[in-house]
């Protein structure tokens, strides 16, 4: 399955963004996706991940200010984004792999998007 980050973006500390991960088939509904992220010199970093069924998981940095959803007629994963912090200043990947659980391991993903960046300024 190819897959579409999207909406990045320049933003003041405070505000928000809406980032999209379009997925190339229809079967996308049966993938379980994350989102990840990674500043430069720093590892990837769980961010979010949503299974086929709609439980969502979050970092603990997150918790609060970001939002996955999915809308499975558009396959479509989004990760709404507010309050932003200079700190969420990344490049953020989208990732699915068909499983039940809601893995916060890049390497339990199968495919991958190629990035979004988000820089937040102070």
């Amino acid at each position: 399955v190819q897959l579409q980050a999207s909406g990045g973006g320049l933003v003041q500390a405070g505000g928000s963004l809406r980032l999209s991960c379009a997925a190339s088939e229809r079967t996308f509904s049966t993938y379980t996706v994350g989102w990840f992220r990674q500043a430069p010199g720093k590892e990837r970093e769980f961010v979010a991940v949503i299974t086929w069924g709609g439980g969502t998981s979050y970092a603990d940095s997150v918790k609060g200010r970001f939002t996955i959803s999915r809308d499975n007629a558009k396959n479509t994963v989004y990760l709404q984004m507010i309050s932003l912090k200079p700190e969420d200043t990344a490049n953020y990947y989208c990732a699915a792999v068909r499983t039940y659980q809601r893995p916060t391991n890049p390497l339990s993903y199968d495919y991958w998007g190629q990035g979004t960046e988000v820089t937040v300024s102070s």
